[in-house]
């Protein structure tokens, strides 16, 4: 009985699309993959300028979105994986983006 040989290749982004509510992300092979925004904070709490700069990361395994110090991976999307922060380091980061900055006198 002959048998098929897959070739499992690893999933990877081209394209990124945050709106107010969903992530969505595109894939090479032409799936697109989209989760709640509520699954990542950082994002849920970034502006949309925030939003729509990101890049891409270890060749599209993730993507990186430097002014809101995020990141997701390809991997745990397709796994439906939220994101794993913990509520102190996320408490934390909202604390510290939400202080005023002070003026510094010279």
């Amino acid at each position: 009985m002959p048998s098929a040989t897959v070739e499992i290749s690893e999933a990877r982004a081209v394209d990124v699309i945050v709106s107010a509510d969903t992530l969505a992300v595109e894939l090479a092979d032409g799936r697109t993959i989209a989760a709640p925004l509520a699954w990542y904070p950082r994002l849920a709490h970034g502006t949309e300028q925030e939003r729509r700069t990101w890049r891409l990361i270890g060749g599209g395994r993730g993507v990186h979105w430097p002014e809101l110090d995020e990141d997701v991976s390809v991997a745990n999307l397709l796994a439906g994986q939220p994101s794993a922060e913990s509520q102190t380091s996320f408490k934390r980061w909202l604390a510290n983006r939400t202080k005023p900055s002070r003026s510094r006198k010279r």
